[in-house]
């Protein structure tokens, strides 16, 4: 596991409450804070909130009872060029979010309209392309781009204008296992080489594990546990109460342990921690 950071919250949520133009609660009782430099996941099962959390948290929705700080600063009375120089959030969808006819014109859009000269412009383009290792497609129409292409250039767009605290959500949905891992992969990459903040919304169990520092499991609109993934990963039954379940690896071992009273001491989240405790036990 990843060594936790520990520094003054970029972000600070503590929402009271977040109703739907029909009154029903959609957040309710959200306290959590988010690090500098931290990788920070927010599980939950579709339609428990994540996306409106998200949303909260850019400062696209403000008319909630409760506070998001930004550096120390109320999200809601800061102007949206004070916020999107800090932060950015990347949809689930890139087509909601990619508009311009070639990758470059896109990636280009965000520094443009903050007001950087076309050299600056040209050079954050470049930077940020690079980053997300698509420096050969500046010149490549948006249509022409596979679904995690398009990914990575919202993501590339965000990096242009100088974020550093990227709120993503879904960032793995509709890509393949080999995709769902380089995208993983890239933002692993941008947290610990970059230091890049992320926040990370996501329902797929197996891969979080691998990349947090912290885990919130989100349920219903409330935060029912946070911490370290081995802390916040529990019984098969308290997962399943919020309509998720073990990682597979931690699934099994912890049929093993409790079912068939294997010597495990503890249940492991990953294939290289689960293969390290197998190969002990073997030893015994």
């Amino acid at each position: 596991m990843m060594k936790e950071i520990v520094d003054a919250p970029r972000l600070a949520v503590a929402i009271e409450t977040f109703h739907y133009p029909d009154g029903t609660v959609a957040l309710s009782g959200i306290r959590f804070d988010v690090e500098r430099g931290q990788f920070v996941g927010i599980l939950g099962s579709n339609g428990s909130g994540k996306t409106t959390l998200l949303k909260v948290m850019d400062g696209i929705i403000k008319d909630y009872d409760g506070q998001v700080l930004l550096d120390g600063d109320d999200i809601r009375r800061l102007s949206p060029r004070d916020i999107y120089r800090k932060v950015g959030l990347v949809f689930q969808n890139p087509d909601d979010q990619l508009f311009a006819h070639t990758v470059a014109e896109d990636v280009a859009f965000g520094p443009r309209n903050m007001g950087f000269g076309e050299q600056e412009v040209g050079e954050r383009v470049r930077n940020a392309l690079s980053s997300v290792d698509m420096a050969g497609y500046a010149g490549k129409s948006i249509h022409h781009l596979s679904f995690g292409q398009k990914k990575r250039v919202c993501i590339a767009g965000l990096l242009a204008m100088g974020h550093e605290i990227l709120l993503l959500d879904e960032p793995t949905a509709g890509l393949d296992p080999m995709g769902e891992y380089r995208m993983m992969e890239l933002l692993t990459r941008l947290n610990r080489d970059n230091g890049v903040t992320i926040v990370m919304a996501t329902h797929s169990v197996d891969l979080v594990p691998l990349f947090l520092h912290r885990l919130h499991i989100l349920s219903k609109g409330e935060l029912v546990r946070g911490g370290p993934p081995e802390e916040v990963f529990t019984a098969p039954a308290e997962m399943a109460d919020v309509k998720l379940r073990l990682p597979h690896i931690a699934e099994l071992i912890y049929r093993l342990k409790h079912d068939d009273k294997a010597p495990f001491d503890h249940i492991p989240l990953t294939i290289g921690e689960a293969r390290r405790e197998i190969l002990e036990r073997l030893k015994v």
